[in-house]
C-alpha cells in the first residue's frame, strides 16, 4: 500500500502538540521487558571482521539507553548493507527495502510493491500475500512505497512464523513472477465495467461494438487507491507540494492521470534495475539469534553478484530568492467556499546527515509550531488568518537536505499574501525575543519519558525511523547516538543562543517557496473529463490495432474474460508450497495478567495492575453517564478538546501546556462507551480521563486534570473566540477526514442503527459528528447560537463533576508495587478535591431536534469522491453468547476466501473483508476505494448463501482461527495490560473460555452460521451505506443522508 500521508481527523487529537511530538519526536519507546546480557552482551555477539554466510561483520555498537545492540554487516557478493538489532524483545521485526527513485509519475514503484507480492518462484501461488495472512500469527505484515525507497517489512512473536515469513518475502522481492495478468490487474487496463454483463447477448457487428465502447472504463487496484487519494484534498496538496519541492522526485504513489502511460515492460526493467540485493537495504530486530538470520540471507542473496544501482539522492530546487507557485485543487462542499485557500512557504535548512543539528532544529521548530500557545499558532490560526496548518507543515528531515514549512488552510483570496507576512513577521519577533526556557525543558523532559514509555511496537518504530535515513546516506549508528546526541545538545544550549542562532542561520531569509492552492468550482468536472478525454485516447491506440472498432472492443472485452477466468481458477492451486503455522502452535491459554481490585470511599472502584513500568505510573479513570440527552452527548467531543484550550481564570492553555510537557507525559479526555458482554443492547458511556507521568510527578498530573475539569473557564471572554477556532479546525478537510477511512465512516453509520454503543459511536465519532461540527462552524458568528453552545458544554462540565460526587469513578492505574500506596493517597486526594468542587448547575432544556438522522434500511452519503466506499452491518448475538466465536472464524473465511477475491481481485477495489464487533454484535462487510459499489453489495448480499453451500475444509478453518488469533494475541504494551477488562468488563475468564471456543469451532458450526448470516442478509434486519458520488442507476429505494451541502450540488462542489 502507499504509505499514508496522515491519519483521520476524527476523532480529533487533544491539542496540536500532541499531534506534532507523534510526528517529530525522536524518541524510541522502550518494552517492558528488562534488558538481557545474552540477547544484548556485544562479548557474547560475532565481532567486527567476523565473515558469516557471506558477510562481513564492519561495525557493532551498544546503545545502553535503548537497551540494544547493533550490528552493521555487508554482503561480500553483492554489497547488500544488514542491520540486526538485537533486543530482548520476543516481537521481533524483519525488513527489506529498496531505494526506488521514481522515473516518472506512472506509480512504477507503487505498482510494482502489488505486483511483486502476487507469486515468485519458490511459491508460485496466486497472490502469496493475501494467501500467507491467515497462514501466520504475525502481528504486523505489509509493504509500504515511500517518496525514494520501498519497504516490505513484518513483525511475530513466533520463530517459526518469522522464518516462514521471512522465506516468502525474500522469495517475492527477488524471485517475483510479475505475470502480465497481475500486472493489469494490480495496475491498469481498459475493460467492461461488468464483464458478464452482456454475455449471452445477441452479438451483431455494430451492436458489438455499442456494447464495448458505452461500458469500457480503466480499472485497477492501484489506479483506484490513488483515485481515492486524489479525491483527499490534503494529500493532493501534499503531493503537489513535494513535486514542486523536489521535481526530481516523481510521485512514486503514481499520479491516475499519468499512471495509464506504464507500460508492462517498463515494470519488468524496474524491477530488474531496482529489486537487486546491492540495491538493498536489511534489517532484523529482537531477540532471534543474528546467526540463524545470516544463514537464511546468505542463502538468498549468495545467487546474485554485484551490480550498479541508481542510489542518487534527489535533492530539492535551489531558492535564491522568493519563489511562487499556484495550483487548483477540489472545493470543500462542507466548509465556506470564499475560505478555502492553502498556502504555506518554505525554508531549505541542512543537511541531515548533521544528527546533532536535526535534532536541535526539531526542538526549535517544535516550539514554533506545537500547542495553542507556540507563536506561529497565536499569529495564524488564533488571529483567525486560517484555520490550520497544511499537511507540509514543519520540519522534515525524511530527504537529504531538510526543509521547514509553514502553511494555513482555510485562508481567503485577500488574506493569502498575509499568511507568509505573518509567517515572516512571526519569526523575526520570536528569534529576536528568544524561545522559552520552559518549553525546550517541557520537550527534553517528553523525550525522557518517551524513553521510559513501554510499547510492543518498539521494533517497528524503530525500522520506520531508521529506514528513510539510510537510504539517503544517513548512517544508522549515528541515528541511534541518543544520549550523546541530548548530551552534546545540552551543552550547546547552556551557552546561550543556540537555538535562535540555527533560527537566524536558516529563516532570516526571503530564500522561500510559497505554494498555494486555490479551490476550483471546476476541478472534479476537468477531472473527470481529463480522465474520459484519456480513456477515448487509449481506445483509440486500441482500435489502431485491428481491423475494425468491433474486433477491438471484443479483444478487450475477451481479455477481461481471461482475466476473469484466472482470477476464477483454483484459488488454492499450488498452496501447499507456502509455508503455515499450525493451529496447535496457538497456546490454549494466554500468559496471566494479575490484576487486582480495591475500593475508595465506599463509591469508586480501583483496578490495579503492579508491574515494572520503568518509574511511569498510568492512569484512566470512567466516570459514567445517566440518561445523557442525544445533544449533550453529540457535544462531548467538542467538550473534551475545549477543556485542552481554553484555560482556566488564573492560568492561560499556554501556561497549562507548559506544565503538562514539564511534570506529565500527556493527559487527555475523551468520550467511551461500551456494550454488556451478555446483552447488546444494554451499555455504559461516560468521559474518559488518562495520563501518565514519571512517579514523582503523580499528584502534579492529577492536579492538572482537576484544574482542567473543573476550573476551564467557559464564562471567559476568549471562550468564544476558542471554540469558534476549534470548530473552524473541525470542519476544515472534514471529506477529506472521511475519504481517508471511508469504510470506517460507512461501517459507524450502518452500526448506528443496530445497538446502543453503535448509535452513540455515531453521535460522537461519525458522519453525524462531523455534520453537527461544520454546521456549527457555519453559524459561528451567530452570538445566541454559540451562548447556547457555551451553556451546553457547561451544563456537561457540571454534569461530569455530579456524577463523580454522586457514585465514583471506575478507575484504573498501572504502576510498581513500590508505588501503589502513594499512588492510591494521591488518587483519593485528586477525587476529594474534584468532587467537593461546587460548580453551577446551569439551567438546561432538552431541544426536540437532535441533529441525528437514524439510518434507513439503504443509506447513501453522496460525497465529491472518485471512488465509493461501502458497508453492511447485520445484528448477531452477545460476546458471551456460545455461537459468538463461531461467528469471529466465519468473517476471517469470508474475507480471505471470497471477499478478497471477489471485490479486490476481480472487482478492483482497494480492499474488501468481514468482521465481528463481538461486544456490540454485529456482523459487519466493508469495501475501500471501490470503482463498482453495486457490484460489491452483490457479492455481500450473497455471502452468506454462499458460505453455507461451499464444502469448507478443516484447513480453511484452521487459517481462519490463525488469522483470527493474530489480533487476540498481539503483544500488547504494559500500558495496555489489564485495559479490555477494565474497558469492557470482559473477565479473563470470559476471555478464557471465548479462546477455547475459537479453538474448537468445526465445519459445521461454521456452516450453521453461514445459514443463519445468510437468512439475515436476505431480510430487512441489515443496514447498508455507501459513501461516494452517486452514478448511474440502480439506486432506487435508497434514502439519502444530508451532509448539509445540497445547495452546493451541481455547483463543481459535490
Amino acid at each position: 500500500m502507499l504509505a499514508s500521508l496522515r491519519t483521520s481527523r476524527f476523532p480529533r487529537r487533544v491539542a496540536p502538540y500532541t499531534r506534532a511530538l507523534a510526528r517529530r519526536s525522536y524518541a524510541l519507546t522502550a518494552t517492558s521487558a528488562p534488558s538481557s546480557a545474552t540477547v544484548t552482551d556485544l562479548e557474547h555477539l560475532p565481532q567486527p571482521g567476523a565473515k558469516l554466510h557471506g558477510f562481513t561483520l564492519q561495525r557493532t555498537k551498544h546503545v545502553p539507553e535503548l537497551e540494544l545492540s547493533a550490528l552493521l554487516f555487508q554482503h561480500d557478493k553483492t554489497g547488500a548493507d544488514y542491520l540486526h538489532v538485537a533486543r530482548e524483545d520476543t516481537n521481533n521485526v524483519f525488513s527489506i527495502g529498496f531505494k526506488t527513485n521514481p522515473p516518472d509519475a506512472t506509480g512504477v514503484p507503487h505498482i510494482l510493491e502489488h505486483v511483486t507480492l502476487c507469486g515468485s518462484e519458490r511459491y508460485p501461488v496466486r497472490d502469496p500475500f493475501f494467501k500467507m495472512l491467515p497462514r501466520s500469527l504475525q502481528n504486523f505484515m505489509n509493504a509500504f512505497t515511500s517518496s525514494d525507497y520501498t519497504m516490505y517489512p513484518f513483525a511475530t512473536t513466533n520463530a517459526q512464523d518469522f522464518r516462514n515469513l521471512m522465506g516468502v518475502y525474500l522469495d517475492s522481492t527477488l524471485h517475483p513472477l510479475l505475470k502480465k495478468s497481475d500486472f493489469v490487474q494490480e495496475g491498469w487496463r481498459i475493460g467492461p465495467e461488468n464483464p458478464r454483463a452482456s454475455q449471452g447477448k445477441e452479438e451483431s457487428s455494430s451492436g458489438e461494438a455499442e456494447v464495448g465502447k458505452d461500458d469500457l472504463v480503466f480499472k485497477g487496484v492501484v489506479y483506484n487507491e490513488m483515485k481515492g487519494q486524489m479525491s483527499d484534498a490534503m494529500y493532493l496538496y501534499y503531493i503537489r507540494f513535494q513535486e514542486t519541492i523536489i521535481p526530481a522526485l516523481n510521485n512514486s504513489g503514481g499520479d491516475p492521470a499519468k499512471m495509464t502511460d506504464l507500460t508492462y515492460e517498463q515494470l519488468r526493467n524496474y524491477h530488474q534495475e531496482h529489486y537487486h540485493p546491492s540495491n538493498s537495504k536489511i534489517l532484523t530486530y529482537g531477540n532471534q539469534s543474528v546467526e540463524g538470520h545470516l544463514e537464511m540471507l546468505g542463502e538468498q542473496l549468495s545467487k546474485f553478484g554485484k551490480v550498479q544501482v541508481d542510489q542518487d539522492v534527489k535533492a530539492p530546487v535551489q531558492l535564491s530568492g522568493p519563489q511562487s507557485v499556484t495550483m487548483k485543487g477540489p472545493i470543500d462542499p462542507l466548509t465556506p467556499a470564499e475560505a478555502q485557500f492553502k498556502s504555506s512557504t518554505t525554508w531549505l535548512m541542512g543537511d541531515t546527515n548533521d544528527i546533532a543539528e536535526s535534532f536541535a532544529l526539531n526542538i526549535a521548530t517544535s516550539i514554533l509550531l506545537d500547542g495553542y500557545g507556540s507563536p506561529l499558532y497565536r499569529t495564524l490560526i488564533e488571529s483567525g488568518l486560517g484555520t490550520d496548518f497544511t499537511p507540509n507543515t514543519g520540519y522534515d528531515t525524511s530527504a537529504r537536505k531538510a526543509v521547514f514549512s509553514v502553511g494555513l488552510n482555510g485562508v481567503t483570496k485577500e488574506n493569502v499574501p498575509k499568511v507568509k507576512e505573518t509567517i515572516m513577521a512571526t519569526l523575526k519577533e520570536t528569534i529576536a525575543k528568544g524561545l522559552d526556557p520552559r518549553k525546550v525543558d517541557g520537550l527534553l523532559h517528553q523525550l525522557e519519558l518517551g524513553l521510559k514509555h513501554n510499547t510492543a511496537k518498539f521494533g517497528m518504530n524503530l525500522i520506520q525511523r531508521l529506514k528513510p535515513g539510510w537510504f539517503n546516506g544517513i548512517d544508522p549508528f549515528d541515528a541511534l547516538q541518543w544520549n550523546s546526541i541530548v548530551e552534546h545538545f545540552k551543552a550547546e544550549y547552556e551557552k546561550g543562543g543556540y537555538l535562535e542562532g540555527l533560527l537566524e542561520k536558516y529563516l532570516s531569509n526571503d530564500n522561500t517557496l510559497t505554494f498555494t492552492m486555490t479551490p476550483s468550482e471546476t476541478y472534479d468536472a476537468e477531472l473527470a473529463s481529463e480522465e474520459a478525454q484519456r480513456l477515448q485516447s487509449k481506445i483509440t491506440e486500441v482500435v489502431s490495432r485491428f481491423p475494425s472498432e468491433g474486433e477491438a472492443y471484443q479483444h478487450l472485452r475477451q481479455r477481461e474474460l481471461e482475466l476473469l477466468e484466472e482470477q476464477q481458477s483454483d484459488q488454492t492451486d499450488g498452496i501447499d508450497a507456502l509455508p503455515s503455522l499450525d493451529v496447535s502452535d496457538i497456546p490454549r491459554q494466554q500468559p496471566r495478567i494479575d490484576v487486582h481490585d480495591t475500593e475508595l470511599d465506599g463509591k469508586t472502584k480501583v483496578q490495579w495492575r503492579e508491574t515494572a513500568t520503568n518509574g511511569l505510573t498510568y492512569f484512566r479513570a470512567l466516570s459514567l453517564f445517566k440518561d445523557l440527552p442525544d445533544e449533550l452527548r453529540m457535544l462531548v467531543p467538542l467538550f473534551c478538546d475545549s477543556l485542552m484550550r481554553i484555560g482556566t481564570k488564573d492560568k492561560s492553555m499556554e501556561e497549562l501546556e507548559d506544565l503538562m510537557k514539564l511534570q506529565t507525559g500527556g493527559i487527555s479526555f475523551g468520550y467511551h462507551s461500551s456494550a454488556s458482554p451478555f446483552n447488546t443492547q444494554s451499555a455504559e458511556e461516560g468521559l474518559m480521563l488518562t495520563g501518565r507521568a514519571l512517579d514523582r510527578n503523580v499528584p502534579a498530573m492529577y492536579e492538572l486534570l482537576r484544574t482542567l475539569l473543573v476550573e476551564t473557564d467557559f464564562d471567559s471572554p476568549k471562550a468564544h473566540k476558542m471554540i469558534k477556532q476549534l470548530l473552524q479546525s473541525g470542519a476544515s478537510g472534514a471529506v477529506d477526514g472521511i475519504a481517508s477511512s471511508g469504510h470506517g465512516f460507512a461501517m459507524k453509520y450502518a452500526n448506528a442503527g443496530l445497538s446502543p454503543v453503535g448509535m452513540w459511536g455515531e453521535q460522537t465519532g461519525g458522519i453525524t459528528q462531523i455534520k453537527m461540527i461544520t454546521g456549527l462552524a457555519a453559524a459561528e458568528d451567530n452570538a445566541e447560537a454559540m451562548a447556547q453552545l457555551i451553556g451546553k458544554l457547561k451544563v456537561i462540565q457540571s454534569l461530569v463533576v455530579a456524577d463523580m460526587r454522586l457514585q465514583g469513578v471506575r478507575a484504573a492505574l498501572t504502576c510498581g508495587t513500590d508505588v501503589a500506596s502513594t499512588n492510591e493517597q494521591a488518587l483519593n486526594s485528586f477525587l476529594q478535591t474534584t468532587t467537593n468542587t461546587n460548580l453551577p448547575s446551569p439551567s438546561y432544556q432538552p431541544t426536540a431536534a437532535t441533529g441525528f438522522q437514524a439510518p434507513a434500511t439503504k443509506t447513501f452519503v453522496n460525497l465529491p469522491y472518485q471512488v465509493s466506499y461501502t458497508a453492511l452491518a447485520l445484528p448477531t448475538i452477545p460476546y458471551a453468547s456460545p455461537s459468538s466465536p463461531t461467528l469471529s472464524i466465519l468473517a476471517a473465511l469470508l474475507t480471505h476466501n471470497h471477499l478478497l477475491h471477489e471485490i479486490r481481485e476481480k472487482g478492483g477495489a482497494y480492499g474488501a473483508g468481514a468482521n465481528l464487533r463481538a461486544l456490540t454484535g454485529t456482523f459487519n462487510f466493508f469495501s475501500y476505494r471501490d470503482p463498482n459499489p453495486e457490484n460489491s453489495l452483490r457479492v455481500i448480499e450473497n455471502a452468506g448463501r454462499w458460505a453455507a453451500e461451499r464444502k469448507w475444509s478443516e484447513r480453511e478453518v484452521e487459517e481462519a482461527k490463525l488469522s483470527v488469533f493474530q489480533a487476540l494475541d498481539a503483544p500488547v504494551g504494559v500500558s495496555g495490560e489489564g485495559m479490555t477488562r477494565f474497558l469492557t468488563g470482559v473477565s479473563r475468564e470470559m476471555e478464557e473460555e471465548r479462546r477455547g471456543r475459537l479453538l474448537d469451532v468445526g465445519v459445521e458450526g461454521v456452516r450453521a452460521e453461514a445459514e443463519k448470516l445468510g437468512e439475515g442478509l436476505k431480510g430487512a434486519v441489515g443496514k447498508a451505506v455507501v459513501l461516494g458520488k452517486r452514478k448511474g442507476e440502480g439506486w432506487e429505494g435508497w434514502d439519502g443522508f444530508d451532509m448539509g451541502m445540497a445547495e452546493r450540488e451541481g455547483n463543481g462542489g459535490a
